[in-house]
């Protein structure tokens, strides 16, 4: 326990405390010791990559997919003992602090994501190695935003709905749809921003879809045709549409459903009767 604490902290470049190609990353690096420790290597990376892993069943047995791609590695050694391996390097006993600098590469890569079955990661880490079997890590991961001038990220920050329009997360959306009902019952229109993620791992590919209700539209009469027009709002929290990235990608679609709480009520009276049957 002569390690008390080892952390890694970086300095935020804006308010939102996000990086972009081309932005120095710098912070420090904190390493308390209760006394006089020798070292084999002290060393600070920060790194970007992109990994997938799913499982498939087949017949009886399961197949997982994986891969990943690296986007950088950059590495800046603290204390490296002269002799490889001997632990000549001395760290002296109490608080230590050591100040580090990357700038991140100038390079289309996608923004940070958490997905189904993969994510994007951007992180520092710090390694203090003591010996083969005495080895001390810490490190924090840091948002990514891609910059817009690279391909498919013009518009980073957006929600592109069906390639055709973009909206960012908090906006206000205008729906207008055309309803004709031509059934003995009334409909309802329902609303739906349509979220797929793709995954890609050598030739095998997996797709995970959800669907967010964004509203429900007024009822339009059996044999009727009306105009429906909407106002939603976009979830803040969504992540934007990306497609730089091999592994994986996001998109979104809007779908429209439509609804009849005149079947709804008939199928609720038919389970009533049933059970009354029953009794």
């Amino acid at each position: 326990m002569t390690v008390k604490l080892l952390a890694v902290d970086y300095e935020k470049v804006n308010e939102r405390g996000v990086f972009s190609p081309g932005d120095v990353l710098s912070g420090k690096v904190t390493l308390v010791t209760s006394k006089e420790i020798k070292a084999q290597c002290f060393s600070v990376k920060a790194k970007g990559r992109a990994k997938v892993t799913w499982c498939e069943r087949e017949g009886r047995s399961g197949v997982v997919h994986s891969d990943k791609k690296r986007y950088f590695h950059l590495e800046h050694i603290i204390l490296q003992d002269k002799n490889k391996g001997d632990g000549s390097e001395i760290i002296s006993a109490g608080r230590n602090v050591y100040p580090f600098a990357f700038v991140m590469p100038n390079m289309d890569m996608p923004s940070s994501y958490d997905g189904k079955w993969g994510n994007v990661t951007y992180s520092v880490r710090a390694k203090l190695t003591q010996s083969i079997w005495l080895v001390h890590k810490a490190g924090t991961d840091f948002p990514f935003l891609t910059k817009s001038e690279f391909p498919f990220a013009s518009k980073t920050e957006m929600m592109i709905i069906g390639l055709k329009m973009g909206v960012k997360q908090g906006d206000a959306l205008g729906v207008s749809l055309e309803v004709v009902n031509d059934s003995a019952r009334t409909v309802t229109p329902r609303f739906y921003l349509c979220e797929k993620q793709t995954f890609a791992a050598q030739s095998a590919r997996m797709v995970h879809t959800d669907n967010f209700l964004f509203g429900t539209g007024e009822c339009v009469p059996a044999q009727a045709s009306r105009t429906v027009t909407m106002v939603l709002s976009v979830p803040p929290d969504l992540p934007p549409t990306f497609f730089n990235c091999c592994l994986m990608k996001l998109e979104y679609r809007l779908k429209v459903l439509t609804f009849s709480f005149v079947f709804m009520f008939i199928w609720s009276r038919s389970f009533l009767r049933s059970l009354w049957q029953r009794t």
